[in-house]
Formats: structure tokens, sequence, C-alpha cells
């Protein structure tokens, strides 16, 4: 079955700067190498310099516009996410669009990060909420829009709050689920905060539906040797146009959330196909773990006190 993969029309992005983690291959590498066509100036921190610069080598070997470069940034230590923090700080050159992408989902067995949390808690929620406090001041001064990339497992499961480390009865698909549901409600809160505190940053979410990306491939830094059943299925239905979407459709949700004038804060966008696992993007009803701003409020405060980060009051 032959399949029209659905596009979006990005507008001309040249003068701005935009961060994206998670660049460097899959969904990610397809949303930085449309921000470069648009002319954005690209920035991809990566935790593999090898593949981050055979990213940067194919972005540039399209001929794009947007300059294109490189930084250190491994998510799951807080000592690297300060690092990069600083390091763009000291640039300080305000920064338009963050995008955060990068994520870990469902090792094979539980592991933790340098700094002692659930891999997938501590690297898809507690590194990418350090970073956007690391970045705000280059956030204000961009008045950035920042996309919070989740997930269709964020509409399952909970917040473990009784052991968010989820040392007793480990469940790789249940701590997937929490980061995500972590993650998106600090990106809406991430809006409400800066609108009552007048930050000039808009904040929203996104999910790629689902598509044959790295996420479940072989992933040897988490201990996956081959990938797994499930991309196996996904991949053999996407290439046929059933269902699933492709990575580079997968991309456009949050590509849409970043750039499009329509997007705008505290909504989520995703696939509008079947199940919202692929299609073009479209905004979509918050998932009902998101719709609660008590809890929003309380895991922010409590990933606060778990990085060392502090927001303005």
């Amino acid at each position: 079955m032959s399949r029209t993969t659905p596009d979006i029309t990005v507008p001309d992005l040249s003068g701005r700067r935009a961060v994206i983690t998670g660049g460097s291959d899959g969904i990610g590498l397809g949303i930085a190498r449309r921000l470069a066509r648009a002319g954005a100036e690209v920035i991809l921190p990566v935790r593999n310099r090898a593949k981050g610069q055979a990213a940067i080598a194919g972005i540039r070997a399209d001929k794009v516009p947007g300059e294109v470069s490189l930084r250190d940034l491994d998510l799951s230590s807080l000592e690297s996410v300060g690092h990069l923090g600083g390091e763009l700080l000291g640039e300080a050159a305000p920064i338009d669009i963050l995008i955060l992408n990068a994520g870990v989902m469902t090792p094979p067995r539980r592991q933790e990060t340098a700094d002692g949390f659930e891999l997938q808690f501590g690297s898809n929620h507690l590194g990418h909420f350090a970073l956007i406090a690391h970045l705000l001041p280059l956030l204000r001064a961009g008045r950035a829009r920042v996309t919070s990339q989740i997930s269709i497992a964020a509409n399952r499961g909970g917040i473990n709050w009784d052991d968010l480390g989820w040392e007793r009865d480990y469940d790789g698909m249940a701590a997937y689920s929490q980061s995500k549901i972590a993650f998106g409600l600090v990106g809406l809160e991430l809006d409400r905060r800066s609108e009552a505190a007048g930050w000039g940053v808009t904040s929203n979410l996104s999910h790629p539906g689902v598509a044959p990306t790295s996420l479940l491939a072989a992933r040897t830094e988490i201990g996956r040797t081959q990938e797994t059943l499930g991309r196996r299925v996904i991949g053999a239905l996407s290439r046929r146009g059933i269902v699933f979407g492709t990575p580079e459709s997968a991309g456009l949700p949050a590509l849409h959330a970043a750039v499009s004038p329509e997007a705008g804060g505290r909504r989520l966008y995703g696939p509008s196909g079947i199940g919202h696992l692929g299609g073009r993007p479209g905004e979509q009803p918050l998932y009902s773990r998101l719709r609660h701003p008590d809890q929003a409020r309380r895991i922010w405060q409590l990933s606060e006190e778990l990085t060392g980060v502090q927001f303005p009051a």
C-alpha cells in the first residue's frame, strides 16, 4: 500500500535561534533539518558527538541556509545539564525556540542516572526540567516557545508518588509513562507561571503518535542489544501506510507546536489519524492525567527539590 506523507508549512525562521534535544537521529533529526531549512540557527546538544557530527553533516549536505552546531549534553547527568546551561548563557544569545525531544524508553532492567534517579524519570523529566531552569534568562530574552515532546503513554498510568524511583516492583513501561506525565505537567505549569509572572515564554506539548523510531531500537547504552518485536511490527505496518506514522510525519506535531503562528500555550498537539497514532498534526484534548494543576504544582516543587534548581518566585 502506498502512502502520502503529511506535511506542514514552516514559516521563515531567519534570525531565530533554536535548541533541540535528541536531534542527532530519528524524529529530532528530522525536526532539526526542517528548522535549518527555514533559516533558523540550530543548536544540537548531544550525548554522542560522533552521531551529532554525522547528523550535522547530513543537514549541511542539504545546503540549508541555517547554521547548525553541536553542544555536549547528557540528560542523565545534572552536572552536564548545568554545564550546557552555563555555556549557552555565556554566549548570551536569546533562544527563540526550545524543543525538548530527547528521551529513553523501557530499558530492559531498572537503571539509574549519574545522580541516582530512575533513568527514565531522571532523563526524560528531571534533566529537561533542569535545562529549562538554566536557560530561562535566554528563553525570556527571546520570548521563546518551549515545546515538550511527551507520548501517548502519558494517557495511561500515573505518577507513583510513594516510589518515584520504582525501587519496588519495577515496571519499565509504567515508569516511562510516569516520566512523560511528569514532563507534560511541568510543561503546562511553565506556561501558567510564565503568564502569571510576565516571563513572555509560551509552553506547549506535543506527541509523535507511533512510528518506527530509535526509542525501541537497539540501544547498547541502555542495555538493549537488538530492536524490540514491537518496533519490528510498527516498522512493517508503517512501511505499508497502515495506521502508524513515519519518522518524518512523527516529528510534525512538535514542529507545528514550536513554530506555527496558530499554535498556543498550554495545548497538546499530535497526529490526527486513527487513534492519534499517525497522520497530519492537530490540536488534541489534554490527556486526563495532565488536567490537574495541583499535581502540576506538586511535581514542579518536587522537581526543584530533586534537581537543586530554582525558578524565580
